[in-house]
């Protein structure tokens, strides 16, 4: 069994939080409940974490949204980079607006072009689509212009939960702006469309990385009325340093692979599916780990 303490994100304006929040990538409603437990504000859901995360299904969606934890979900039609041709676009819209009715409290998306710029165009569509579906949604608010920051509420009752102060639907840009050519410029180009906050390495594998270089402090300056969520390979040590650098929510895998066991009646030649990873182990939370950087950011 291995573990990772993999990522970061940043969640508020500075001003507006009295403390860093703390975001957990969770694949499970199990996972959701941990991170809650431990200590997390939101959890981002996705599918398949060990490719990058793709849009989670609608069982699972439904299910967490019903843990009564703020959920952001992923919005991703395949793995394998972020320029999407416009299938894949329409099919990412129709998944925002199916997320959006199932009560999440976020999306997160993203896209660039080939020459690796970022996509504002498709990056609009996502967020005209979302809140189009919010101001859809039993008790929501009217449409807000794209440049106010707060915006249609979409989020509604659960059977089983206790109903929560309706809250606007909130708008993520995903690391798609780390594989952009400029970073800096790509996360300046957010502003004023409608985008509550984007999640950064700070254009590198890793935040630590990211800090060295610069990038991810620039992007910080860069950002405007745009949230900056730091994450991305990050250790519980970078926590001061990335609070330091004006981030103000960090963003963790914060997960344990298990494998599946072998049962000993079974043939020592077992039969593939895929790659081992795929098919014989999978990724749970670690309710350590959640503790842990809940700890460290109390701490900054």
């Amino acid at each position: 069994m291995t573990t990772d303490a993999t990522r970061a994100s940043s969640s508020a304006v500075p001003s507006a939080r009295s403390r860093p929040a703390l975001e957990i990538a969770v694949t499970s409603a199990a996972g959701a409940v941990t991170a809650r437990d431990g200590g997390a504000d939101r959890v981002e859901l996705c599918s398949a974490l060990e490719l990058g995360g793709v849009t989670p299904s609608q069982g699972l969606v439904e299910a967490t949204v019903a843990t009564g934890v703020p959920v952001h979900a992923l919005v991703r039609c395949r793995p394998g980079g972020f320029a999407y041709d416009a299938d894949e676009l329409d099919v990412m819209v129709r998944e925002i607006r199916a997320l959006v009715r199932s009560g999440v409290a976020g999306v997160v998306v993203g896209a660039l072009r080939e020459d690796r710029s970022l996509d504002v165009d498709a990056v609009r569509w996502f967020v005209e689509a979302a809140l189009d579906a919010a101001a859809q949604q039993p008790g929501t608010t009217p449409q807000q212009p794209a440049e106010t920051p707060a915006r249609a509420r979409g989020s509604r009752p659960v059977p089983g939960v206790s109903p929560l102060e309706p809250r606007p639907l909130q708008i993520t840009v995903h690391r798609a702006v780390d594989r952009a050519a400029d970073p800096v410029a790509a996360v300046a180009a957010l502003a004023g469309i409608g985008v509550t906050r984007v999640l950064t390495s700070g254009g590198a594998s890793t935040v630590g990385a990211g800090l060295a270089t610069g990038v991810l402090p620039r992007m910080v300056e860069a950002a405007g009325d745009v949230q900056v969520m730091a994450g991305g390979g990050v250790q519980l040590g970078d926590v001061p340093a990335l609070v330091a650098a004006g981030v103000d929510a960090v963003h963790l895998s914060a997960k344990r692979a298990q494998a599946v066991r072998a049962s000993s009646s079974r043939s020592a030649s077992v039969v593939s599916l895929g790659t081992e990873a795929s098919t014989d182990s999978w990724f749970e939370t670690d309710p350590e780990l959640v503790r842990a950087a809940r700890h460290a950011l109390d701490q900054a």
